[in-house]
């Protein structure tokens, strides 16, 4: 049973999110029990300055009333995709948002500043993925939605996003609706065919070739969609025995990782397994267990070869690469609250908390972890992370070390753009 701070403490951060009963359902934002069994991997003095990291601008919500709240974040190139509860998804360039702050600089505090809507898909949005061209969005209404970048028109100088493809596609649920076998049951009395997801769509990702699109689903379910075609080719029934709330593909050997609400991360892999026959579909390899919450977001960093995930515990475990399965090694530890989200790049990994702030870590000599920042100013849980390192002019790493940006997007709708310096080893 919940203690009683416990239950204060997701009734108020459910009250920031204006009470959305769909983020709940499938991630609990209270504390949980921390993990005992695990060392802490920060070997190095917390001895993190605020002058390695700057907010450069913050983008807000386009009506203060709003109760929406900031679910995923994607950069494309110089495009920052910034979806909401509310269906929308809006665009802002981060060469802008440099520009801007450099000119005013002399003011030592981050500048507002606004962002275009480019759809509206009229369905809660929970994440995002650019990709070859595209841009992909899933939602609560079980849906996943394909879109390329249009032209700008003359009134509005930002680029619109075109409508491609609603998966599952319509040739898909003919082709399915027509063949008994088709159908599987959902609830009691209650049928659908094989390729819908039949509750919010909850992550994105794709194959290291781009030829696979992965979602997963708070139904407990995994699919695989052929790109470019958008056909639905496989799917995982009752892949976890709760909600799936994370899904991670590694581009070194294309396995794929999920995190759910039943506390576990599983492991999957599409190719030859176990009797040596080569197989198409993808199939369960291990099951990753010591988190004591649910697991709420994974990253993979260091090209594929290290794990992060992260729970309503407070905190990341670590997972490496040894003789072919992912073990742990420790956690990074010091957020107060839930791990919401999670964003790795090289040996840099960024977590996102219910506590309100962002933690960027970067992996050292002999695995050890040292505390590089942490960005405090949000108002509200921080739900989305996007990190890119060495994107600017001026980021290639000097003796002295290279530059990040980081985006990160709250449960009160702002989204924040940080400047990061990372020293050299």
């Amino acid at each position: 049973m919940k203690s009683s701070a416990g239950e204060q403490e997701e009734s108020q951060i459910q009250h920031e999110a204006a009470e959305d009963s769909t983020l709940s359902q499938a991630m609990s934002l209270a504390s949980q029990p921390s993990i005992r069994s695990l060392p802490s991997l920060d070997v190095h003095d917390l001895t993190t300055s605020p002058s390695l990291h700057q907010c450069i601008a913050t983008i807000k919500p386009h009506s203060s009333s709003s109760s929406s709240y900031v679910s995923a974040l994607a950069v494309d190139g110089d495009s920052l995709y910034i979806a909401s509860s509310d269906g929308r998804i809006r665009l802002r360039q981060l060469d802008n948002a440099r520009r801007i702050h450099e000119e005013h600089q002399d003011d030592d505090r981050s500048c507002s500043s606004a962002s275009t809507t480019v759809a509206d898909t009229g369905s809660s949005v929970k994440s995002l993925l650019a990709t070859a061209g595209f841009l992909l969005s899933s939602h609560q209404d079980g849906k996943i939605r394909a879109w390329r970048v249009g032209g700008s028109s003359r009134r509005q100088q930002q680029q619109q996003l075109v409508l491609r493809a609603v998966l599952p596609t319509a040739v898909d649920r003919l082709r399915t609706c027509l063949l008994p076998w088709s159908y599987v049951e959902i609830r009691r009395h209650r049928r659908c065919t094989w390729v819908h997801h039949v509750d919010a769509v909850t992550a994105l990702a794709v194959s290291p070739d781009g030829a696979l699109l992965y979602s997963a689903s708070w139904d407990r379910t995994l699919k695989v969609w052929r790109i470019p075609d958008f056909r639905c080719v496989e799917s995982i029934a009752s892949a976890h025995d709760d909600a799936i709330n994370a899904l991670a593909v590694s581009p070194v050997d294309g396995r794929m990782y999920t995190g759910s609400a039943d506390k576990k991360i599983k492991a999957w892999a599409r190719g030859v397994v176990g009797t040596g026959k080569p197989k198409k579909r993808h199939a369960l390899v291990g099951t990753m267990e010591r988190h004591r919450s649910a697991v709420n977001a994974l990253a993979l960093g260091a090209d594929g070869r290290i794990l992060y995930s992260g729970a309503c515990d407070r905190f990341v475990v670590v997972w490496e690469m040894n003789g072919g399965r992912m073990e742990a090694t420790g956690t990074l530890r010091g957020h107060g609250r839930a791990i919401l989200c999670l964003a790795a790049s090289g040996d840099v990994v960024c977590s996102g908390s219910a506590d309100r702030t962002v933690r960027v870590w970067r992996r050292g000599a002999g695995n050890g972890y040292t505390c590089l920042a942490v960005m405090e100013s949000h108002g509200a849980a921080v739900k989305s992370l996007a990190l890119v390192c060495g994107r600017d002019d001026e980021s290639t790493c000097s003796s002295e070390g290279s530059t990040a940006v980081v985006c990160s997007g709250s449960l009160d709708g702002d989204v924040k753009i940080w400047r990061l310096f990372i020293p050299c080893l």
